[in-house]
């Protein structure tokens, strides 16, 4: 199963604030955020390509949707929790 890593902002890196940009539906957006970078090694690439399916309402699978989302919220914990 492949893995994903997040890369944890610095702590000199002023947290929440404002961004603005363009989701992958094409929304645009302009919050007050948090910024989590998702780090995908090219060799990780293919594997988590490989089990996506965006045809698919079961892709991606349970499992590897609680990867990412476990990645995600632990950073999204560490980051908010950091004075």
């Amino acid at each position: 199963m492949p893995s994903i890593l997040i890369d944890y902002p610095q702590p000199d890196t002023e947290q929440p604030f404002s961004i603005s940009g363009q989701d992958t539906d094409g929304t645009e957006f302009d919050e007050e955020s948090f910024l989590i970078p998702v780090v995908i090694p090219l060799s990780e690439v293919g594997p988590w390509l490989g089990l996506y399916d965006p045809t698919s309402g079961t892709s991606p699978s349970a499992a590897n949707s609680r990867i990412i989302a476990r990645a995600v919220l632990d950073a999204l914990k560490k980051i908010a929790e950091t004075p």
